[in-house]
């Protein structure tokens, strides 16, 4: 990652030069890195474009100017999605370092607001934040769980705690200002590259040394089937000698002490003494053409283990081959038979900020599933409780009589017309968290008609002491009990429950 003196560097450089600059381009391709492009600045015209990167990866954590611009992602990270709404057209105010840590802040000015890009490079904890004109926090590149846990959606901004790093040394000292971004973006580029090779290469070694011991296994445990072979000959001998002694042999003996037909040796043929003569003939029979049905098998099987492992020895010969060559390691993982290996003992590790994809969920009263237009919208408190929000007067009714439980939390305000606000409790009632609470308490004003407010008294009552009479209009309900908040707004906790909504 960069060092304070070359992160300094680099925001001498863009304060000299893109000072000004407009916002053209908004890009987040994953986790880790932003694109953003940057036209003109106040000496420079419109059609000098910077396409800059901010790559947040740990270890190779950089500011550095990337050659296109990558491809968006089909949906857009929640970053991409802010900065689209409200920075698009912002232009460069400032470049600066914040305190005395690696992070250097973008700040940027729109007709409408002020904001400002964060990027923290802190290791394993290297992050980009977007912080409004207040300086809370209103999007990050990574999730702030694995890089900043005491920072939250809403919060105000806040640099980490511990004393400032070693200034570290200018690694591209030769390189001149004008070439300066570029050269860290080729620099940490080839590290990159390096570091999935060997990535590569590990993958492969993996997929290999699980697949010879997959091979190896199969092939012992057919040779141990094969030893049935001479079990099979047991079995038909001990049968004929018991077929020849049926007419001695009683019911509910347990061994036939008799001779061997061949070389006249006495043998004792073990007995089940639960069948009779003949059922235990015919079993001894039986086992006898399953052990030779086994032992046919198993000679089949040891003959294509053994042919799949010298095909696999030939494979392991090419990986070895290819040693650390990147072009020879592609060419291998390419080969059919080896992508089929990867993909399924040692796959690519996804990105960290892939999420599993989820089914929507399927709002339904009995059997029928509700229109989209009569769910409700979904919100999640920090202590991880729902908030359920109407979306119209005939959803506020359904969410109000029929969606909710009886212990939910019902959250009005009165005189003041808005949506119906409901905090599913999991049965805790009144004794809900407090700060889930409030958090549904800043909805419930922010929904109404009162949403400019600085204060507001918000009535709290539980689902089972709200009713609709009968014949009344769509939306209204009766409120019996309950309890009344004197809210006084916080923006930063409306911001952060707004930037939690995980459904619609």
């Amino acid at each position: 990652m960069l060092s304070l003196t070359e992160l300094r560097r680099v925001a001498a450089l863009l304060e000299r030069t893109r000072r000004g600059a407009r916002i053209d381009k908004i890009v987040q391709t994953d986790d880790a890195l932003l694109a953003l492009v940057l036209a003109g600045s106040d000496a420079l015209p419109v059609q000098d474009r910077l396409v800059l990167g901010l790559c947040a990866k740990p270890g190779v954590a950089r500011i550095s100017a990337l050659r296109t611009l990558p491809a968006a992602p089909a949906a857009p990270s929640q970053l991409a999605q802010w900065l689209r709404a409200h920075a698009d057209g912002a232009r460069l105010r400032s470049a600066e370092i914040e305190g005395a840590d690696r992070q250097l802040r973008l700040r940027f000015d729109t007709r409408e607001e002020k904001l400002s890009l964060l990027f923290s490079i802190l290791g394993p904890r290297s992050n980009l934040y977007a912080l409004d004109a207040e300086d809370r926090v209103v999007a990050s590149a990574r999730p702030l769980a694995a890089t900043r846990r005491d920072l939250s959606l809403g919060a105000a901004w806040r640099s980490p705690e511990g004393g400032p790093p070693n200034d570290g040394t200018d690694r591209f000292a030769a390189n001149a200002d004008a070439e300066l971004l570029e050269a860290i973006e080729r620099h940490y580029a080839e590290r990159e590259e390096q570091a999935g090779e060997a990535a590569l290469s590990r993958r492969i070694a993996q997929a290999l040394r699980k697949q010879r011991a997959a091979i190896e296994r199969k092939l012992r445990l057919a040779r141990e089937d094969a030893a049935e072979a001479g079990k099979a000959e047991q079995w038909k001998r001990f049968g004929e000698l018991v077929a020849a002694s049926l007419g001695s042999l009683k019911p509910g003996e347990r061994a036939l002490h008799t001779h061997d037909f061949v070389s006249g040796e006495p043998v004792e043929v073990p007995l089940d003494p639960k069948l009779s003569p003949a059922e235990n003939k015919d079993e001894f029979f039986r086992r006898a053409r399953k052990a030779e049905r086994t032992a046919a098998k198993a000679a089949q099987e040891i003959a294509a283990a053994e042919a799949r492992l010298a095909e696999h020895a030939a494979l392991e010969a090419r990986a070895a081959a290819a040693g650390g060559d990147a072009d020879a390691l592609a060419q291998l993982a390419a080969a059919p038979e080896l992508t089929r290996l990867l993909e399924r003992f040692a796959p690519q590790p996804a990105p960290a900020s892939a999420k599993p994809e989820k089914k929507a969920r399927e709002w339904r009263i009995g059997k029928t599933v509700l229109a989209g237009r009569l769910t409700p919208k979904v919100y999640c408190t920090r202590d991880g409780l729902e908030i359920w929000v109407g979306k119209s007067d005939e959803g506020n009714d359904l969410l109000t009589t029929r969606l909710a439980r009886g212990t939910d939390l019902f959250f009005h305000l009165e005189g003041n017309p808005g949506s119906h606000v409901v905090l599913r409790t999991e049965g805790k009632g009144e004794d809900a968290l407090p700060e889930s609470v409030l958090d549904a308490a800043e909805l419930a004003v922010h929904f109404s008609k009162a949403k400019n407010a600085t204060r507001a008294a918000v009535h709290v009552a539980a689902i089972k002491h709200v009713s609709k009479p009968s014949g009344a209009k769509p939306g209204l309900v009766y409120v019996t009990r309950g309890k009344t908040i004197q809210l006084r707004r916080d923006p930063a906790r409306l911001a952060r429950v707004l930037a939690a909504r995980v459904e619609d």
